[in-house]
């Protein structure tokens, strides 16, 4: 079992009929501690501009990342060159930073929407529950990669990465 920060999780049937069924989770942290990480393709089922601290903002999709803090706004990015404070996750991939900053870059054409993702909660296990999860088949291990990551196109993407393995 080869779980590490940059990991895509694939659900398999055994979490049909579940909030997991037929998701792509990229785990963003993986410690001792557990693991975290956001559905990378369920679209939420509103724009960053209908949330009421954001209605300035222009229409930007968000992700449905998980059932963890739904009131909390995480977002991943390509761009440690212009969002200051990110985590590095693997290769250019970062998870947050300054946030006021990446929301002024959104709303001009600095950042393009493909090196952005904005979720609405998050996915969090603690230590052992995941590797659990596993064993028991509920889920595939695939490394990342930015394309993955960071597509919009996630109608047939677990559909995809499913067959492939």
């Amino acid at each position: 079992m080869n779980i590490h920060s940059g990991t895509l999780l694939i659900s398999t049937p055994a979490l049909d009929k579940t909030n997991f069924e037929k998701v792509i989770v990229f785990i963003a942290e993986y410690n001792q501690q557990g693991a975290m990480g956001f559905v990378i393709n369920n679209l939420f089922a509103r724009t960053l501009n209908e949330l009421v601290e954001f209605n300035y903002s222009k229409p930007f999709p968000l992700f449905d990342g998980g059932p963890v803090e739904r009131e909390g706004l995480f977002f991943l990015h390509q761009r440690p060159d212009i969002i200051e404070g990110g985590t590095a996750i693997i290769n250019s991939i970062c998870m947050g930073g300054n946030f006021k900053q990446t929301v002024s870059y959104i709303n001009d054409p600095t950042m393009q929407q493909m090196e952005i993702k904005l979720f609405i909660g998050y996915c969090g296990w603690d230590a052992g529950e995941l590797e659990e999860e596993i064993k028991e088949g509920s889920w595939l291990i695939i490394d990342a990669d930015m394309e993955t990551v960071f597509s919009y196109n996630t109608e047939k993407l677990w559909d995809k990465l499913y067959n492939k393995k």
